[in-house]
């Protein structure tokens, strides 16, 4: 295949996997919006829906590091659509449940934890595949339109489940997220994923647990890639402050109604939706590291600012418009941080470890969300709010000065700071 033919092979992989990824995140939030409304409406238990939430969270983190290990030593093709169909059959197997048996709540529970498996495998691999997907040069336009699709499923999903919820029998949710399912199966089938492969026929597949230590000496070789580990676990871990702290201090403490906090939650995947854009028509970003940088320090202070209607008589219609920028920001904000270091690791993470530095990146910051909401869930019980942000927002900015000091950010990017004191020195 000449480099022509593959150009048109990735600009036709750019909107399949776009289109896919749209269709079977639809799906999958349209029937989570169900599955949430049925767990309330049949038990009544905030407990129950946590459960479905903990069953949603705790698989994908335990499984990731395995799911990582398959990516990098076995078909990637191959493990999606096995990943696809094994979603298809376990909603398939729910719905079966359903019209024989009745639906109940632990078979819902079963259902989440099978399918959180699947998406895992599906996840993990395909994070790991973008690479080999598109040509180089698209690579920060393939995830931008990767967070896109995300963001319209975020936005879309919750309203057609709303739309579905007064018409439609459970069963109907599940019936939409298995043809969704089928229609991401069958574009993704057509894709090559070793496109921009750089790895030979004959590489030597390595046993699981020689693969898994692999995955860890090769993250302890590569300091950069360390240091966004460890970025990534201290920000799921503070920013569970926001997760927990939002909600508690907009509805809790200034009592706005739970439908101008939905409006409130939508401009957050606005924003999400803007950066996504923004991203996807700009040129790549020269020193992501860097501009990840700027934009956690940007994030943390607007966390700090998000106590000022407790402090201060906004009314009513103040405080809503105050938050809806606020959380719109939040998301811009979020996407400078991820957007740049993700293609950063796409581009510097040898191919053969790719799957596994994902997957087990993706336990790591996974397992700190149930840590930080606990934490934080219990801080909110005892201290002031007025406290608790503004100290959060220090720390992360602290954590990001060190973290992210000016020797690892020259070690990323050596040539842009080369060129950044050539430039000086000539215009001196």
């Amino acid at each position: 295949m000449n480099e022509e033919q593959k150009y048109k092979k990735a600009t036709y992989h750019l909107w399949t996997f776009t289109a896919s990824k749209m269709i079977a995140m639809l799906g999958s939030h349209v029937m989570a919006f169900g599955i949430s409304l049925y767990i309330l409406a049949m038990t009544g238990s905030a407990m129950s829906f946590a459960t479905n939430m903990i069953c949603s969270v705790l698989p994908r983190a335990l499984v990731a590091p395995l799911a990582g290990y398959v990516a990098d030593n076995f078909s990637k093709k191959r493990t999606i659509l096995l990943a696809q169909a094994g979603t298809i059959l376990t909603v398939g197997g729910l719905l079966l449940y359903t019209e024989t048996v009745g639906l109940s709540v632990y078979a819902v529970y079963t259902a989440t934890v099978f399918n959180t498996i699947c998406s895992a495998f599906s996840g993990v691999t395909f994070s790991s595949a973008i690479a080999t997907l598109v040509n180089p040069e698209r690579l920060q336009r393939a995830m931008s339109f990767n967070q896109l699709s995300t963001s319209v499923a975020m936005i879309g999903g919750p309203v057609i489940g709303g739309m579905m919820y007064g018409f439609f029998e459970m069963d109907a949710f599940l019936m939409v997220n298995m043809v969704a399912y089928a229609i991401a199966f069958c574009l993704e089938a057509t894709m090559n994923f070793n496109l921009y492969s750089t790895r030979g026929e004959d590489v030597k597949k390595e046993k699981m647990w020689e693969g898994l230590k692999g995955g860890f000496h090769y993250i302890k070789q590569q300091k950069v890639i360390k240091t966004i580990m460890w970025v990534a676990l201290w920000i799921n871990l503070f920013f569970s402050a926001i997760a927990v702290g939002g909600t508690y201090i907009i509805i809790e403490l200034l009592k706005v109604k739970s439908t101008h906090f939905g409006f409130i939650e939508a401009s957050g995947a606005a924003g999400m939706l803007a950066a996504s854009l923004y991203f996807a028509t700009r040129s790549e970003v020269k020193a992501p590291l860097r501009f990840s940088k700027i934009s956690l320090l940007l994030l943390a202070g607007s966390v700090g600012l998000a106590v000022i209607p407790l402090i201060t008589n906004f009314s009513y219609v103040a405080i809503i418009i105050f938050y809806l920028i606020i959380y719109f920001i939040f998301s811009i904000f979020e996407m400078g941080i991820n957007m740049p270091i993700g293609v950063y690791m796409q581009k510097n993470i040898t191919e053969e470890y790719r799957g596994r530095v994902f997957g087990l990146m993706e336990t790591m910051a996974m397992s700190m969300m149930p840590i930080g909401m606990m934490v934080y869930g219990m801080l909110y019980d005892t201290l002031p709010a007025i406290v608790i942000l503004p100290v959060t927002s220090a720390i992360i900015i602290t954590l990001s000065l060190v973290l992210l000091r000016a020797s690892i950010l020259k070690e990323a990017h050596p040539e842009f700071y080369e060129r950044k004191i050539v430039t000086e020195s000539v215009t001196n």
